[in-house]
């Protein structure tokens, strides 16, 4: 649903509905009026924020040394179950077979 840029009227009861249906919800009439007024103020904040001006604004990005290397390593946890595992085979944990 087209909404215009402006978003100082309320958002209609059909769009709630179109919304709720589209997440699969069921709303009583009541919820209905209750997310017109909640989405109305989304949309006003939304509109707000959209008039700031961010042109003078730098961004700071943080220096790679503040992250840890991506490596895999083995949990205490994962090490405690692996000591209690009755077998393993290629990185698996083998268990009798419950389907004949």
């Amino acid at each position: 649903m087209a909404r215009q840029n402006t978003f100082s009227t309320m958002i209609s009861k059909k769009e709630v509905q179109h919304i709720a249906n589209l997440a699969r919800l069921r709303l009583t009439d009541e919820e209905i009026e209750e997310m017109q007024g909640d989405l109305d103020s989304i949309l006003n904040y939304v509109e707000k924020l959209q008039k700031v001006d961010t042109k003078k604004i730098k961004l700071s990005l943080p220096s790679s040394h503040r992250f840890r290397s991506d490596e895999a390593k083995e949990s205490s946890l994962a090490k405690k179950i692996r000591e209690q595992a009755p077998d393993e085979e290629d990185g698996y944990f083998k268990v009798k077979s419950i389907l004949d």
